[in-house]
């Protein structure tokens, strides 16, 4: 198994996690014990403490796929705000593979299908807290 690269994440981000996950309408869904590892594992840090390098809930990212080479653009948000051409989930596998990683980290993660993506931050393209928004 390769190795997993230290993340960083807000302590607002991880009691909300925490919260939506516990919650009978996301508790069984798939992927969500992957998640749970990464809140697990992840340092986490008071939201005005959070490098603005790194990617947060609502925070708009750039990154590519070594994998195949495609480059992506999205904001990661909560499972209710998902839909739409630029947003991805949280609770969506490459959502929970890039929560907390810094540009330039990388990660292998598994998707539907048994197929594992490598996925790498190129860019936090947004971040609210880098913005002064530290309760959002």
């Amino acid at each position: 198994m390769e190795s997993m690269p230290p993340i960083i994440m807000s302590s607002l981000d991880q009691a909300r996690l925490e919260r939506l996950l516990g919650s009978k309408e996301y508790r069984k869904l798939p992927g969500i014990d992957a998640l749970l590892s990464e809140i697990d594992r992840a340092t986490v840090v008071e939201p005005a403490e959070v490098p603005s390098n790194v990617v947060t809930m609502n925070s708009t990212v750039r990154f590519v796929d070594d994998a195949s080479g495609s480059e992506f653009q999205f904001s990661l948000v909560y499972p209710e705000e998902a839909g739409g051409t630029d947003r991805i989930s949280v609770l969506a596998p490459v959502g929970s593979a890039l929560l907390g990683l810094s540009v330039g980290q990388s990660i292998v993660w598994q998707v539907p299908g048994g197929r594992r993506v490598n996925l790498r931050v190129l860019e936090v393209v947004r971040q609210p807290e880098a913005q002064g928004e530290f309760h959002r």
